[in-house]
């Protein structure tokens, strides 16, 4: 643990309060969401909070997909302060909790403050184990460059050599994205990116592929691999020969190959470099084990990137992601509790 120091990884991401509830398929059906999606919330979905609070119980957590990442990392490393966070929220009592919930587990909060709107949420819709996220991003799409150029701010950049990133943030500042993704090549740090939900390869494809000579991870599902290869007409539904596509994209790091790491619920997760593809297979649970998929994916991610920084071999952080995605789908939420099991 002695390669552990502060702000060694930075996230960049969308910090949400997340408003779940188990609902029926009707209210999936009234308001067209789909299960085991995720998108941004439309002038259709404005009375879904209200439906949800007056027809169902929900819960507030703090969420957001890359702080959960981050999280699960913090809660793994068993180490406080490895990770730094930043995005945009309001100056209201969600940005309080997010903060709060965010210091409590381990991390630094480099949040930019908006007065322009309120902090964002997330309502998360279960049905059964599948999860729809409708997201209304508010505070959170008022991130900007200048807070990424304060001094205080740079020197946590020039401090750090993993920088990861969601796909969603992308639809806040991509002119953030690329400074941070060129920084990142400049000084011979990691950058690392999830492609966070079909949608982002869809409508929000230039950034994100102005984004992609510079990582060197890339972290995504099954479905959004899928979604990325036929935007950019591959006419594959092979999800091997999408990842090895994906894997050899254009890469500004002439020294690393890329690596692709592409989950599938309970099918096994699947990891390219160059030529080669490993997979790896995911412990099978028993339905009532399964309480909340919601988090699954950032917990994954949180679990590959506690060992990845401390620069343990790929297998390692493959197989610490599905056991952290493993806890996670077992409590309501992103959340924890106890000190972290994980064996090599």
């Amino acid at each position: 643990m002695e390669k552990l120091r502060e702000h060694l990884l930075i996230g960049f991401g969308n910090p949400l309060l997340d408003i779940a509830a188990t609902v029926s398929n009707e209210l999936l059906i009234k308001y067209n969401l789909k299960r085991n999606d995720a998108i941004l919330a439309r002038e259709e979905h404005k009375t879904l909070y209200k439906d949800i609070r007056e027809q169902f119980s929900a819960k507030y957590t703090a969420g957001g997909s890359v702080q959960n990442t981050l999280r699960v990392c913090q809660w793994i490393l068993q180490k406080p302060k490895i990770a730094t966070i930043f995005g945009s929220v309001g100056k209201d009592n969600y940005a309080k909790i997010l903060e709060r919930k965010a210091i409590e587990d381990g991390l630094n909060v480099r949040y930019q403050y908006t007065d322009d709107a309120p902090t964002g949420t997330c309502v998360v819709l279960i049905t059964g184990d599948s999860r729809s996220l409708c997201a209304y991003l508010a505070a959170a799409s008022h991130f900007t460059l200048e807070h990424l150029q304060k001094p205080e701010n740079r020197q946590v950049m020039q401090n750090a050599e993993y920088f990861y990133m969601s796909g969603f943030f992308l639809t806040v500042s991509p002119l953030s994205a690329m400074e941070v993704a060129r920084h990142a090549h400049k000084q011979n740090g990691t950058f690392m990116m999830n492609l966070s939900a079909p949608f982002v390869s869809q409508q929000f494809k230039e950034p994100l592929m102005s984004a992609m000579p510079y990582v060197g991870v890339l972290f995504g599902n099954k479905e959004e691999a899928e979604t990325l290869a036929r935007e950019h007409n591959w006419h594959t539904k092979d999800v091997e020969e999408t990842g090895q596509r994906i894997a050899s994209l254009p890469n500004e790091d002439h020294k690393r190959e890329r690596i692709v790491v592409i989950t599938q619920s309970s099918q096994p997760v699947l990891l390219f470099q160059g030529n080669s593809i490993k997979d790896f297979p995911v412990q099978k649970m028993a339905p009532e084990q399964i309480v909340d998929t919601n988090g699954a994916g950032d917990a994954f991610v949180g679990g590959f990137l506690a060992q990845y920084i401390i620069k343990k071999p790929l297998d390692v952080c493959v197989r610490c992601g599905i056991w952290a995605a493993t806890q996670i789908i077992q409590q309501s939420g992103c959340t924890f509790e106890g000190k972290p099991s994980f064996q090599e």
